[in-house]
């Protein structure tokens, strides 16, 4: 049974490794893709269109227009999930059971923003990671790849090569979405050009000019499809007030305390501030008035029985 188990362990360090190694190749991968997507809509099919005059080269203008303004946000997104740390535990952190409770008492959003909800460090039990040898804050778990405890911690993310926690999980969602607008976009655009193939009538341009296209459009339908189902359970997650790795662990509990509605469990990942929902940042108000941005402490329901959870 020791011989069992040590070998389980030695085989996932081995997976843990190779999914940090993969680090770099992922971002070329990721880039990739863009690189011939964009190389089939914008150099091949609609940017020879701008010469043309009248409305082709409008129409063209338009598409090639939104075509550049969704990749851009897609990459923004992107590369704010790939350097966005998600959230590590402080130095020497303690739950606020063991300590003076100044902040919670003198701080009056605590109880007014939430409509009278409470600081769910205040009532739960305290917990230890012992790999890290540190108190865990709530909702903080270990993650294996990186080594660490992450804050309100999702999954680790091999796309993005990084954690998604509770500092960058915002911008991991605006790059699934993103990402969903701008391949469904390029698929459209390139379905007629997929349909020709099939077809007997002659297809303008060289050999390597089709094979891209072709390969645009397989891969982004293929991109677009996958991503709208994880863009959905996300979607589903957001609503609910969990996570990927919390919604394994609600199985095992009837009662859920943070669960505080729909429109609070958005807010609690895209801030209040409408102006910011739909960019990867947060405004300045946002994080001064909402502690559960930087991940230690998130409002429960009042009266919620720690015990039970």
């Amino acid at each position: 049974m020791h011989r069992s188990g040590t070998t389980m362990a030695w085989n996932v360090f081995k997976f843990c490794t190779a999914l940090r190694g993969l680090g770099s190749i992922m971002i070329l991968m990721v880039l990739g893709i863009v690189g011939v997507s964009y190389y089939a809509v914008v150099w091949t099919s609609y940017g020879p269109a701008l010469s043309v005059g009248g409305l082709e080269s409008l129409a063209a203008l338009v598409v090639i227009l939104l075509f550049h303004f969704l990749l851009g946000m897609l990459l923004w997104s992107y590369f704010s999930v790939v350097f966005t740390d998600p959230g590590v535990v402080p130095p020497n952190w303690r739950p606020a059971s063991d300590e003076e409770e100044q902040e919670g008492e003198c701080d009056p959003l605590n109880g007014l923003e939430f409509g009278g909800l409470q600081p769910e460090a205040s009532n739960q039990r305290t917990r230890f990671c012992r790999k890290c040898n540190q108190h865990k804050p709530p909702r903080c778990h270990h993650c294996s790849v990186c080594g660490r405890c992450v804050l309100k911690m999702d999954h680790h993310c091999v796309w993005v090569v990084n954690c998604v926690g509770a500092l960058n999980y915002k911008y991991f969602l605006l790059f699934l979405f993103y990402t969903f607008l701008e391949t469904t976009l390029v698929t459209l655009l390139l379905m007629p050009h997929f349909i020709a193939f099939f077809s007997e009538e002659e297809i303008p341009g060289t050999p390597g000019t089709l094979a891209t296209t072709f390969l645009a459009f397989v891969l982004n339908l293929a991109f677009a499809l996958s991503v709208m189902g994880f863009l959905i359970m996300h979607i589903s997650l957001v609503s609910a007030n969990t996570t990927t790795i919390e919604a394994y662990e609600k199985k095992t509990s009837p009662k859920w305390p943070y669960d505080l509605g729909r429109k609070k469990n958005f807010e609690q990942v895209f801030g209040m501030d409408k102006k910011y929902w739909l960019i990867p940042a947060y405004s300045e108000e946002d994080l001064r008035r909402m502690p559960e941005l930087q991940g230690l402490e998130y409002p429960s329901k009042p009266d919620f029985d720690s015990q039970d959870f």
